[in-house]
Formats: structure tokens, C-alpha cells, sequence
């Protein structure tokens, strides 16, 4: 365990951030590996959990430490699984009638597609894709969830508070989805003003929702919970799209930001309701 009273705990976490942010750079510019047929930035996310496991071995944290607890993992997982997919399914059916009302919608449909912030890319319908994208957003959310509300979390409360050390993750995890609005405006895709409000968009709400994480990861006592929702998050965008007279997911953008919306106000809601219980169960 890390010494409370010599720590340098943002100083951990954040070196131990740079390092899985320069491979993500690595990746993203070079490798560039979503804009070939496997359509998933996966490389950095291996050596990301590679970093998590070497950096929980070398802090002494148990895997249940960091957040892979073994007691109720399954029914947390389930949990999320289902929130998620509760949460998009009001989130899709608002954008299909808000499209039916204008005239324009067509149907829905199941294709594998590659998200590029603003619209999706690619036409797949071949199996293969499917386990592709599925595995990909595996990895991505062992990866991300046990980084960002796994381990950064165990080291940042050995010094702050959970509010605190969930904002400092959360901002970091933020600032982690600018690669791909500054890469795009690299390429010549986007012009400053649109990098800039692109930016601006993700880091923000990859922010709020890396807390909402955070506070399912805190009440649920382990990350299964926010690993399954953040699954649902990532995978179902890719695979089930809104056909309009238009083209596919022209409205993406409102069906992600009513999902997310929903979904944070809901277990900031749960966790205000948990934190009251807390104090009723101490104050007794």
C-alpha cells in the first residue's frame, strides 16, 4: 500500500496516465489501426491493461482493490448491461419519433460501423465484424473502467476524498478523447472552429460520464457495474443505427446526448438517495 503520509499520489497517476496516453497517441497517429479493416483502436487498450496490472503488482493492490471484485460481479455486470440498454432504448425511441414527425424515418438496422465522433463510418454485416466490435469494446471497457475507476481511484483515495479523486479521474478521463478531434483537424477533416467545439463536446461529456462511472463503481463496490453500462454505450451506437430518408444516424449525436443525460441524472439521483442512507445509518 502506498504511504499516507510520504504519498505523491497525483504524481503516480498521472505518470502512469502519460505512459498509456502516449501509446494511445501512438496508436491513433500511427498505427492507426480504427481506420483499418479491424475499425478498433484496440493496440493501446492492451497495453493499457498491461499497465493497470504491472502498476496494481508493483502498488500492492489486490485485483478486488481495484475493483475486480469476484462477490456479485456477475449480477453488477447484468446490471449495467440492462441500465444501459434501458437508458438507449428511451434514447432511440425519442430520436425514431422525433424523425417519424418530421416524415423522413425509414427503419432501423443492424450493421457494424465505426464511431468517428459526429457520424459513423463503414457498412459491415458480415459475423466476423460483429465479434470484432463486440471484443474490441471488451477490451476497451476492461481497460478504460479498470484505469480510470479501478486503479486511479484506489491511489487517489489514499489521499482525497471520493468526490475528489473522482473529478481528478474524470478529467483525466476526458482529456483521454481529444485524440481523435485532433487527428481529425491534423488530416484536414476539420476545420479549428470545428475542432475546437469538437473538443470542447467530448472532453466535457466524457467527463460527466466517467463520474457517473465513478459513482456506480462507489456504490456498487466494484467497476462490473459501470463496465456493463459503459459496454451498452460504446457497442450499441456501432451496431444498431436510426435509417432516415437522410442516410444512417443523422441524429446520432441527440441519441447519445438523451442516453447519457438520462442515464447521469438517474444514478446521480441513486447516489444522493445512497449518500442520505449513509448518513441516516451513521447518525443511528
Amino acid at each position: 500500500m502506498l504511504d499516507k503520509k510520504n504519498q505523491r499520489v497525483f504524481s503516480i497517476v498521472f505518470i502512469i496516465y502519460l505512459v498509456c496516453f502516449a501509446f494511445r497517441i501512438f496508436e491513433y497517429f500511427v498505427l492507426r489501426t480504427d481506420r483499418t479493416w479491424v475499425g478498433e483502436a484496440v493496440v493501446h487498450k492492451l497495453v493499457g491493461i498491461l499497465v493497470l496490472f504491472i502498476s496494481a503488482g508493483i502498488l500492492h493492490f489486490t485485483a478486488a482493490e481495484i475493483g475486480f471484485s469476484k462477490e456479485g460481479a456477475l449480477a453488477n455486470l447484468g446490471k449495467g448491461l440492462a441500465f444501459g440498454l434501458c437508458t438507449f432504448a428511451v434514447a432511440y425511441t425519442v430520436e425514431c419519433l422525433i424523425i417519424n414527425s418530421l416524415g423522413n424515418f425509414d427503419s432501423l438496422k443492424f450493421y457494424v460501423s465505426t464511431y468517428a465522433i459526429d457520424k459513423n463510418l463503414g457498412y459491415n454485416t458480415s459475423l466476423l465484424f460483429f465479434v470484432i466490435c463486440i471484443a474490441g469494446n471488451i477490451i476497451n471497457v476492461l481497460m478504460e473502467e479498470g484505469v480510470f475507476r479501478g486503479l486511479f481511484n484506489k491511489i487517489l483515495s489514499q489521499k482525497y476524498s471520493f468526490i475528489l479523486s473522482a473529478l481528478i479521474a474524470s478529467a483525466l478521463f476526458g482529456f483521454w478523447h481529444i485524440v481523435g478531434p485532433v487527428r481529425n483537424f491534423l488530416d484536414g477533416e476539420s476545420s479549428m472552429a470545428g475542432t475546437v467545439a469538437n473538443s470542447a463536446m467530448l472532453v466535457f461529456t466524457s467527463a460527466l460520464v466517467g463520474f457517473k462511472f465513478a459513482m456506480l463503481t462507489k456504490m456498487t463496490g466494484s467497476i462490473f457495474m459501470g463496465m456493463g453500462d459503459h459496454f451498452v454505450n460504446n457497442t450499441i451506437v456501432n451496431i444498431l443505427h436510426v435509417v432516415s430518408k437522410n442516410g444512417a444516424d443523422e441524429m446520432m449525436a441527440l441519441r447519445v446526448a438523451i442516453a447519457q443525460s438520462f442515464s447521469f441524472i438517474l444514478v446521480l439521483i441513486w447516489f444522493a438517495i445512497s449518500l442520505n442512507r449513509t448518513s441516516i445509518t451513521n447518525i443511528k
